[in-house]
């Protein structure tokens, strides 16, 4: 079990966090990764709505049946991927987490990433895009690319993906973010069931 000083983390779990007291008052509970703990693929979205907040594991509401849709379109289902955020408590008013909260949590998504040691890591929307890849990124323009980046101590292969949300406003964007789930679920190799570093360093 690893200690902080304002937090606690169990595994690949965080279990007490006081970091940020406006997320601490208004949150319901923790919400941590859900997925194999050796998962060869990790989604990435920003923080936990309300829906999230209340049951306790990331996208349960409807941009997680976009997502459960689109995996379901390549032959996974939700056991064979892990999902996370960059931040784990629900940020009041749905607002996008603060660059403070995001800094605050992000030794706890390192940590989960290099325990579970993902071949891929997928990035859902701006705001984990951005933090991930430490730079501006144009999503929509971008979505598909494939990027080394570092997380922490280790490199990390991202891809760049739409949020599954964009696709409930804006029809235009469905195409785009089914083909980078395909994407990943190609470059993760989890079609066939072998491993993924092949495709992986093809890029």
């Amino acid at each position: 079990m690893d200690d902080v000083s304002d937090g606690e983390m169990d595994g690949l779990c965080v279990t007490e966090c006081t970091r940020c007291p406006d997320l601490v008052e208004g949150r319901t509970q923790i919400v941590n990764g859900a997925g194999p703990d050796d998962a060869d693929l990790v989604f990435l979205g920003e923080a936990p709505g309300a829906n999230e907040d209340e049951q306790g594991e990331p996208f349960v509401g409807r941009s997680g049946s976009v997502l459960d849709d689109a995996l379901r379109d390549v032959g996974l289902a939700r056991p064979d991927v892990r999902i996370t955020n960059c931040v784990r408590c629900h940020p009041p008013e749905n607002r996008d987490p603060k660059v403070k909260e995001l800094e605050n949590c992000a030794a706890w998504l390192e940590r989960e990433l290099e325990l579970v040691d993902p071949e891929l890591l997928v990035t859902l929307g701006k705001v984990p895009s951005e933090h991930v890849l430490d730079r501006s990124v144009a999503v929509t323009k971008e979505a598909g690319d494939v990027v080394d980046a570092r997380i922490g101590d280790r490199p990390q292969r991202v891809l760049v993906c739409v949020h599954p949300a964009a696709t409930l406003y804006d029809r235009s964007q469905e195409d785009t973010f089914t083909s980078t789930i395909a994407k990943a679920a190609e470059l993760a190799d989890l079609t066939d069931g072998e491993g993924g570093q092949a495709n992986l360093g093809d890029f």
